[in-house]
């Protein structure tokens, strides 16, 4: 019988303990549906929220994902990269310099404006450096040359000591008289002259009335002892006269030209190639005053 009665005390502490065991579990399940559904935090239907403390012993905590915030975009006060460098500006082009010419520093050419230079780098050759040159607008340019030119056999007479017959090329400044030939006129802007007969004569003698002249003997003008025949080929077959001792001086010297190469150097004249004294022939105008200058570079430089 005692221990039936202890039995029937046991029963009754064990169903109240699940009575009361089955009654937390059941609040514990209207909690956590109250947590969960629409609206849930607000008050209840016709009265005030009961406050619901849910303590969990000896379980973990409930693991809740976080989904992953989108990547801040760059804060506005990060420095911009500075802006390019403005370009330098180029240093304006500068004209050139005109081309130091030889015309520039030759003495006696005046008003000239165009001018043939025939020079030489001292006395004795017989070979010249033959250059032409026109002013312009903007100053003097070279037209033909550097060519080589044959000279006198003696070379260049120093400045004033030119003599007849002594070989050589008068030094200084000179204009041209005319022009002539044994051929025909190859249009020139100067007078022309035709040597037609070998009458036609240069007077190279000092003792003679008509001194470094054109003569023409069938008129029965005197030309004095051995005058210079103009009826030569191919040396005369063009040439200029080129206006030296026109007041003729008797013995500073005669016949002194610029006319065709012939077999090498001259008696004291200057000669060309056939092409480049008509190309110079043809571009030389009275109008323009040229001048020839002669001698060696340092004899006719200023």
């Amino acid at each position: 019988m005692g221990t039936g009665g202890q039995g029937g005390r046991e029963r009754v502490r064990t169903t109240g303990f699940r009575t009361a065991s089955s009654l937390l579990i059941v609040l514990g399940a209207a909690a956590m549906t109250a947590l969960t559904g629409c609206g849930s935090g607000g008050p209840a239907a016709g009265g005030t929220p009961s406050r619901v403390e849910v303590t969990a012993t000896g379980s973990a905590a409930p693991f809740i994902q976080v989904p992953a915030l989108p990547t801040p975009a760059p804060s506005s006060t990060t420095s911009a990269a500075p802006p390019p460098a403005p370009a330098a500006t180029a240093a304006p082009k500068q004209a050139a310099a005109p081309p130091d010419l030889l015309v520039d520093h030759l003495a006696g050419i005046g008003s000239a404006r165009q001018v043939v230079s025939v020079t030489a780098s001292g006395y004795g050759t017989s070979y010249a450096t033959f250059q032409a040159f026109t002013e312009g607008a903007s100053g003097w340019t070279r037209t033909f040359g550097p060519w080589t030119a044959r000279i006198g056999r003696q070379g260049f007479a120093p400045p004033g000591q030119k003599r007849e017959g002594d070989l050589r090329t008068p030094t200084g400044a000179y204009g041209f008289s005319f022009f002539f030939g044994v051929n025909a006129n190859p249009g020139v802007k100067y007078a022309y002259r035709s040597i037609d007969s070998a009458a036609i004569v240069w007077d190279d003698d000092p003792a003679s009335a008509n001194y470094n002249q054109w003569i023409d003997t069938r008129t029965g003008a005197g030309a004095g002892a051995s005058p210079e025949p103009m009826h030569n080929v191919p040396v005369y077959d063009y040439g200029a006269v080129i206006a030296y001792n026109t007041a003729r001086t008797p013995g500073l010297g005669s016949a002194i030209f610029l006319h065709q190469n012939g077999s090498g150097s001259t008696a004291g004249c200057v000669s060309l190639p056939q092409s480049q004294l008509l190309a110079v022939l043809r571009w030389l105008d009275p109008a323009a005053s040229p001048v020839i200058v002669m001698g060696t570079t340092a004899a006719v430089s200023r």
